[in-house]
């Protein structure tokens, strides 16, 4: 492969998905190096004063400062366009700073925001609390009821906001649907991708406008560092995304683009592999009686509906104890899967979303997602599901399953 190939847009669109994923974005320095550089750097100097003054005017391509463009989060941002099929790609420092840069740079006073009732605390507080100080207005809705997006539409109604699947409850949600609804009716569709990626599910390709992602989770996959993404048409990264961006500063550091940049090589193994696992695991405790909510089970209202727009159904699910007593007595019986409220690790880890996650919330706020005191949310790792398997049964028939 040539030093520049993996930047190179007329080659790379050719590429199948696996390839994209360990080879798009790989920009060589004279070196020639294997791996990808990581450029620790915060400026960048110039031979001459009208390149400086080019590349700043917009009518020269190459860095200027690290907080706009680097070489490492630029190859991050070329992989990740190319696996998710964006025109582009903007990095993030934290999953949390792309949901945020998403929507408020496209926000203003007196516009109005749908979102999705089931969703990651962060992403809910974002809706109920930081929109609305702003003049920005907001509506929940069930987001699996197709019905109630159209209904919730105004004449000001400037975004659709939602996760599929939902932290921590995995609703489903119809992606043509909501899309086809949206772009119908003027509406940017918002979707936050990061309990499937792009391995397992593609919202563009159902006609959503911006994909977000925390890449802390699956991209990375192995609990090191925190990073965000935000994906797009060229416009809408360029124009809207980027001036917000370079004013207010959530940029990812190199370090932490690198290591996600690493760990996109191995993640359509480790969803394909976790999903199976987490499928397995999940028939499993639910014959032992608890309520499971997985997308990938025959049980979830979701199934049919996931099955169509996703690849496999992700390493993810909630079981329901009854009572936090019961949950907390199966987290502390534990001896292999950790306690931990992070997800899409390679290693399982479990929590108790009202007691982490969701915590922040007001009591009423989790009941009407129905995050109860019951619920326990796993991302299934690449133990051995076995082994799993025994250290759940043990755990379950502590909390009296």
């Amino acid at each position: 492969m040539k030093k520049t190939i993996g930047m190179d847009r007329a080659v790379t669109r050719k590429w199948r998905p696996a390839t994209r994923a360990v080879r798009g974005g790989t920009w060589r320095s004279e070196h020639g190096e294997t791996s990808e550089a990581l450029f620790l750097t915060s400026g960048y100097t110039y031979d001459d004063a009208a390149t400086v003054a080019a590349r700043f005017a917009g009518e020269e391509e190459g860095m200027t400062y690290s907080r706009l463009q680097n070489p490492t989060v630029a190859m991050l941002e070329e992989r990740i366009a190319l696996m998710e099929g964006a025109e582009a790609c903007r990095a993030q420092a934290s999953g949390m700073a792309a949901m945020t840069a998403a929507l408020l740079c496209q926000l203003s006073v007196g516009d109005h925001v749908v979102a999705a009732r089931a969703a990651f605390g962060s992403c809910r507080w974002l809706v109920d609390h930081l929109c609305p100080r702003f003049g920005i207005e907001t509506t929940v809705i069930d987001s699996a009821d197709n019905a109630a997006w159209e209904a919730a539409i105004r004449p000001n109604t400037k975004v659709f906001f939602f996760e599929t699947p939902a932290n921590p409850t995995l609703d489903v949600v119809d992606l043509a649907h909501v899309c086809g609804l949206a772009r119908a009716k003027g509406i940017t569709t918002v979707v936050d991708n990061a309990f499937a990626t792009a391995a397992l599910q593609r919202p563009l390709e159902f006609g959503a406008d911006i994909v977000a992602y925390s890449a802390t989770k699956l991209m990375d996959g192995q609990g090191r560092v925190l990073a965000g993404a935000v994906c797009g048409s060229r416009e809408f990264i360029d124009e809207t995304l980027l001036p917000f961006q370079r004013n207010t500063g959530p940029s990812l550091s190199p370090f932490n683009a690198w290591i996600v940049h690493k760990g996109l090589e191995t993640l359509d193994l480790r969803a394909h592999r976790q999903s199976e696992n987490a499928l397995e695991l999940g028939r499993f405790v639910e014959e032992r009686g608890p309520r499971v909510l997985h997308p990938g089970l025959e049980s979830h209202p979701g199934h049919a509906l996931a099955a169509r727009q996703m690849d496999a159904f992700g390493p993810i699910f909630a079981l329901d104890l009854g009572s936090r007593e019961k949950a907390f007595a199966l987290l502390d019986a534990l001896e292999l899967i950790d306690i931990s409220n992070n997800i899409g690790d390679a290693r399982s880890l479990m929590c108790h979303p009202a007691s982490t996650t969701h915590a922040g919330m007001s009591e009423d706020a989790r009941a009407e997602m129905g995050v109860t005191e019951g619920l326990l949310r796993i991302n299934v790792g690449l133990e051995d599901p076995e082994d799993l398997r025994e250290d759940l049964d043990r755990a379950l028939s502590a909390a009296g399953f």
